[in-house]
């Protein structure tokens, strides 16, 4: 049985850092990037985060591949800001498929968080965006369960949050 894992968490949290550090551990694996997916429209596109249009076509194209790597017997890595709702469709989405689907939201501390953001490219700080971002998490209906707070993690623990995120049942999202 395929396992799709869904990491989230505000930007700057350390989402693609450890999906890609997942993505390399499991055995046959695909990453899938929301925002290599919403980057995909160029012209005429609008900020997901704006336009409800624009967020339901990242979903559905992130759900295409998902369906098309676990048909095909891959695990799969979605690393994107996805909020329980979003999680929670693409789970329903993949029921006929019979798949896992762990979803887990990393956290950090807002002072951690800025922090973080500030160590990316200028092109790529998202700044105030981040606590926004937590803010929605918290507004969002986020069951706590699904949180894994690394605010205390340095990069060379890496291993044991992978470790969490493969083998800790309070991620999955079931029935």
């Amino acid at each position: 049985m395929q396992t799709v894992y869904i990491l989230s968490g505000p930007a700057g949290v350390g989402k693609s850092t450890t999906s890609r550090a997942l993505v390399h551990t499991l055995k046959n694996s695909a990453y899938i990037s929301g925002d290599y997916v919403s980057h995909m429209h160029v012209n005429g596109s609008q900020k997901p985060w704006e336009s409800k249009f624009e967020l339901s076509l990242i979903w559905n194209n992130i759900l295409s591949l998902t369906q098309n790597f676990v048909s095909n017997g891959i695990d799969v890595v979605v690393d994107y800001v996805t909020f329980p709702d979003e999680a929670y469709w693409l789970r329903d989405r993949l029921m006929e498929l019979s798949v896992n689907v762990v979803y887990t939201v990393l956290w950090v501390e807002p002072k951690t968080l800025l922090s973080r953001d500030q160590l990316r490219k200028p092109e790529h700080q998202m700044g105030e965006r981040c606590l926004i971002l937590i803010e929605e998490f918290k507004e969002s209906g986020l069951d706590t369960k699904h949180l894994l707070d690394t605010s205390h993690n340095s990069v060379d623990a890496i291993d044991l949050v992978i470790e969490d995120i493969m083998n800790n049942k309070q991620y999955r999202l079931v029935d």
